[in-house]
């Protein structure tokens, strides 16, 4: 007599359902790991910020000023102690001059550029009644209505208060004056690292294998090609961005200044600094330059389409001379990918370290994928 078969436990459909659950939680708990890694890793940076940022930009600057150093060194017949201490000096003469030239237009203007920023609102206010008078109307009868005005009186309060705490007081004025000076002491910290770090002959990667031997060979080799394209990366972005940076600012600088821009130095040279963050600067520029130029004296629409016009310039030089020459096509990043990039690694790494790391840290984590995916992910034919 043949036994018979007892029936399976599940059915094929709940088998799949049952692999299906457990994969979406899989996904799920690994997605939950890499959040909680960020945020520690975020939580991190913030708590160790003020050690981290002279050592990431004395870092920086060495890899940008490497084969600068090396050109000095070859001429110099090998020695490399004189070759940065003769790349300091310059340095030191360069900056000295600009100091001296730029500083005090610089400074007169961004003086007078907060002692203005009330009366241009003033200006905006004016504008608005005079020109608007319907939006007046409305705001003023919605802040009528019994409801609005019952949150208005009581958010009144709060805000008197929020105030009051905001006044400086003897012990916010020394806290402030605390900080100012280890930003400053951290900030003298830079010529240090970077004096020892141009020092250095290796290459930043060299030995780096040695210490790794735990792992398997193959996984050495990626770990030690990643951390090399990471760098190569870091490098070719930061002296990249500088320099379209600085070109951006002169150009935004002399644009403004000519068509008579209020300000139009300071603020020409302040947005170019600010590209270094991608799209920060023209974003910013827009937000400020247009409400400025249109209010201003003598201002008014002519002069908001002449910045408008330096605007569209500068980016067009930017776009199709600047970076193509700088820059090439070295990130492979499509613009939108940037902006999310740049505000996802400001979120993740706590502020303004991460916009300047997002596009190396995006470049560096597509490439590491790409290798990931190929190496240990191949693809199979159905």
């Amino acid at each position: 007599m043949t036994e018979e078969t007892p029936p399976p436990l599940l059915s094929p459909g709940q088998r799949r359902l049952i692999a299906s659950s457990l994969t979406l939680l899989s996904l799920l708990a690994g997605a939950a790991a890499l959040v909680a890694a960020f945020h520690v890793l975020g939580q991190l940076v913030a708590l160790f910020s003020h050690v981290l940022w002279p050592l990431a930009t004395a870092g920086v600057l060495a890899l940008i000023l490497r084969p600068v150093v090396a050109i000095l060194e070859k001429r110099l017949h090998g020695r490399r102690l004189t070759a940065v201490v003769l790349l300091y000096g310059a340095f030191a003469l360069a900056a000295g001059a600009v100091f001296f030239v730029l500083t005090p237009p610089l400074v007169t203007q961004l003086i007078d550029l907060v002692a203005y920023l009330p009366t241009l609102w003033q200006r905006a206010v004016d504008f608005i009644g005079a020109h608007y008078p319907a939006w007046v109307t409305v705001l003023q009868e919605q802040l009528g209505r019994p409801a609005i005005r019952q949150i208005a009186e009581g958010a009144a309060p709060e805000a008197k208060a929020l105030v009051a705490q905001a006044v400086p007081s003897v012990r916010a004025a020394l806290q402030a004056l605390v900080g100012t000076a280890a930003f400053f002491t951290h900030l003298a910290l830079v010529p240090v690292y970077l004096f020892f770090f141009l020092l250095a002959r290796d290459h930043p990667t060299r030995g780096l294998a040695d210490q790794l031997t735990f792992l398997r060979p193959s996984v050495r080799t990626d770990v030690v090609f990643l951390v090399e394209e990471f760098i190569g990366i870091v490098e070719a972005f930061f002296r990249g961005q500088l320099l379209i940076g600085l070109c951006m600012g002169v150009l935004l600088a002399a644009g403004f200044s000519v068509v008579g821009l209020k300000f139009g130095l300071f603020v020409g040279l302040a947005l170019g600094i600010l590209n270094i963050i991608p799209y920060l600067g023209t974003i910013v520029g827009l937000g400020f330059t247009l409400p400025l130029a249109f209010l201003q004296p003598g201002g008014g629409w002519q002069l908001v389409g002449l910045v408008l016009a330096v605007k569209i310039v500068v980016q067009t030089v930017e776009a199709w001379f600047l970076t193509p020459r700088i820059m090439g096509h070295q990130t492979g990043l499509h613009p939108v990918s940037i902006i999310v990039a740049v505000f996802f690694w400001g979120t993740a790494l706590g502020g303004v370290l991460g916009m300047l790391l997002a596009i190396p840290l995006t470049a560096f984590v597509v490439t590491a994928w790409r290798l990931m995916k190929r190496k240990y992910f191949p693809a199979h034919d159905a």
